[in-house]
This record gives structure tokens, C-alpha cells and sequence, in this order.
């Protein structure tokens, strides 16, 4: 094969959520592909659609890694990290008080808060960045963002005017807000949210409603911080508690949205084009994406969906990976995929398969050289 004719091919895959991170995925696909196609040029761009996996995305596409000590979901002090790249920083709000990140058994669905998230952010404007790009995700937390603007210098008092502690159920004795000390960088800083949900802060689809219980909550737990972000929506700003992704991240989407001027964006869309993925796609032979398990809720937004419809957009064609694969072979191709691969169809016991996962997508890859690349 001579130069002018060498397949190029990028892997743009999201983690395999209980098995591997996107860049292993990636890394894994890449030997299967080199060990049947030598000559091939790959380009791995491993992706995230704004939750858990962000910030190593970022980095495996050569961003800088800033490390730093701030607050969990539940306070306890742990490091974390966000991506930087001059004055734009992404930072993950999963990375910093999701869900996954506490111990098991450790769940806290009324009290944890975002405020180790204000913390993150603080850190990034005071060494410069103008730019944030806020993915939501995973949280562990229903505080609708008070946390992360408390960390920001915003005071949250009750009606005798005592200021109130972090945490979703306080927001029910929630009566004065003070702006005056926000940290003086929101307002040079552009924030974006990268989002896959379209949630409103309430009601039946609604933050408390349909989060909450992945937190731990009961039904009268729900009940209780659905009253508190009724409360915290009133005095904040009822106009934003509508707005479709207010109710992402346990309600952090509304406070980002009310006191920080941020907008929603998909999360995909959002990364491919920090990434530059239209360029990458110039002269682009294949695209291969995937996750975990591809079902009907990842045609909604999510990775593999984003990157398939821009391969598209630039004709370059695209087969997705997966775990497993719930949609029927006409739900794939209306999606856009030329084809599909499983690692079911190879080992049909799932946790044998998310085990080996890496010497499965080897095999994957290698499979793809040979029925694309010749």
C-alpha cells in the first residue's frame, strides 16, 4: 500500500462504564487494527459526552492535567483534576462529587452537595482560565447547585437571616441570597454546560423525581427535596427552573444557568469540537465509536451518537463497538452505523466479557481492519 492510498482511521470511542476508560478502549481496538493492518494511519480520540470520562478524554488528546485537593460530595476532602488547554479548562463535575466516587454503602441523597465543584472552578479562574466547560453527570448530590455557588462566595441564609450549611434538605429554610461576594472571575468567564439530559429543575421529570432515588432516596426523601428545590428555585429564579437541563446534576444545571449566566450545550457536540474532530475527519478512510451497551437511550445525545453524526456529516463512514447492543440491526443503520460489533457475540457471558474486554476489542479490531480495511 503506498502512502497516497494508506487507510487513516480514528477511534473515537466513549469507556465501557464497569469495565475500561475510553483511552483503553481505544488502546485496545488500536492493536487489533495494527496487527492486521500494519500500513494503517490511527488516530485514537477517545470521547466523553460530558459525564464521568471527561477529563480523560481531554488529556488523552494532550491537554494538561491540573491536580488539586477539593471537598467530595459528602466533604471529605480527596484529589482531583480537571483538563486545561491555555485559558479554556474542562472540568467534570463526576470527577469531583459524583457518585462513583464514594464508598460503598456511603450514600448521603440529602445532605451531599456541589460545593467541592465551586471549589474546582474557583481555582481554575483564579489561575487564569476564562473559559469553563462544565460537564454534568453523575452526581451525587440534589442541591440544585447552592453548594458550588456557596464555594463562589454566594451566602445562602434562612429567614433570620443565619447562614444555612450545605446540602439539598436545608434548601427548605432557604430565604436570602447574597451575590455581593461572588468570586469576581464569573464575570469574565464564559461557562458552558456540556449536557445530555434536558430535564427541568422539577416536577415528575424533574431533578429530585427521577435522580434522586440513583442517590439513595426514598419516596419521602424525593419528597423532601423536591420541596427544598421549590424553595431554592423561588428565591434563586423560577424562570430558570424550567429551562431543559436545570435539573441535570441533581439541579446544578439550574444554579450554573441562574447566578453564573451558563449555557447548555450537548455534551458530545461540545467535546467534539474542543477535540477539533471535524478536521481529524479530513481524508478519513473509517470511524470507529462505541460504549458500553448501546441501546435506545444512546440515541438520545450520547457519544457514539454525536461522533456518528459527524463522521457522517463529512462522509466518512462509521461502525460502532460495543459491550452489548440492544437495537435491532434497522435501529443501527437508521442511526447512522454502517455496522456493529458486540463483544456479546464473542463472549456471551457479561462478566467474562467485561473482564476481557480488552482482549476482546483486540479481537474486535482486528476484525474491522480486515472487513473495511482489505
Amino acid at each position: 500500500m503506498t502512502r497516497a492510498s494508506t487507510a487513516r482511521v480514528i477511534l473515537a470511542p466513549d469507556k465501557f462504564k464497569g469495565s475500561l476508560a475510553a483511552p483503553e478502549v481505544a488502546a485496545a481496538l488500536a492493536a487489533g487494527l495494527r496487527r492486521s493492518a500494519p500500513e494503517a494511519e490511527i488516530r485514537q480520540v477517545p470521547v466523553a459526552d460530558g459525564g464521568d470520562g471527561t477529563v480523560e478524554a481531554f488529556v488523552a488528546a494532550g491537554w494538561t492535567r491540573v491536580e488539586l485537593t477539593a471537598p467530595g460530595p459528602t466533604g471529605v476532602a480527596r484529589r482531583t483534576s480537571y483538563a486545561r488547554h491555555g485559558a479554556t479548562a474542562v472540568i467534570e463535575l463526576a470527577a469531583v462529587v459524583g457518585l462513583a466516587i464514594l464508598p460503598e454503602g456511603q450514600l448521603d441523597p440529602l445532605h451531599a452537595s456541589t460545593f467541592g465543584l465551586g471549589v474546582v472552578l474557583a481555582h481554575a479562574m483564579d489561575h487564569g482560565v476564562t473559559e469553563i466547560v462544565l460537564g454534568l453527570g453523575g452526581s451525587a448530590s440534589t442541591d440544585g447547585g447552592a453548594g458550588m455557588l456557596q464555594a463562589l462566595g454566594v451566602r445562602v441564609s434562612d429567614a433570620e437571616g443565619q447562614e444555612l450549611p450545605c446540602g439539598g434538605t436545608v434548601l427548605a429554610r432557604a430565604a436570602g441570597l447574597d451575590r455581593s461576594a461572588l468570586h469576581p472571575g464569573v464575570a469574565g468567564t464564559r461557562f458552558t454546560l456540556a449536557c445530555d439530559v434536558d430535564n427541568p429543575l422539577l416536577g415528575p421529570t424533574g431533578a429530585a423525581a427521577v435522580y434522586a432515588p440513583q442517590k439513595g432516596a426514598g419516596p419521602a426523601e424525593v419528597g423532601v427535596l423536591e420541596s427544598a428545590l421549590a424553595t431554592w428555585a423561588e428565591l434563586v429564579g423560577p424562570e430558570f427552573a424550567r429551562h431543559p437541563g436545570a435539573g441535570a446534576a441533581g439541579g446544578t444545571g439550574f444554579g450554573a444557568l441562574a447566578v453564573l449566566g451558563a449555557r447548555v450545550r450537548s455534551g458530545i457536540e461540545v467535546v467534539l469540537e474542543l477535540l477539533d474532530f471535524p478536521t481529524l475527519l479530513a481524508n478519513a478512510t473509517l470511524v470507529v465509536t462505541g460504549e458500553g451497551s448501546l441501546d435506545r437511550q444512546s440515541l438520545h445525545g450520547k457519544a457514539p451518537i454525536g461522533v456518528c453524526a459527524a463522521a457522517r456529516k463529512a462522509d466518512v463512514p462509521v461502525v460502532a463497538v460495543a459491550g452489548r447492543t440492544l437495537l435491532t440491526p434497522d435501529e443501527i443503520r437508521a442511526a447512522g452505523f454502517a455496522d456493529c460489533y458486540a463483544l456479546a457475540e464473542l463472549e456471551p457471558d457479561p462478566e467474562r466479557s467485561m473482564g476481557q474486554a480488552a482482549a476482546l476489542l483486540d479481537r474486535v479490531g482486528a476484525r474491522i481492519a480486515a472487513e473495511w480495511l482489505g
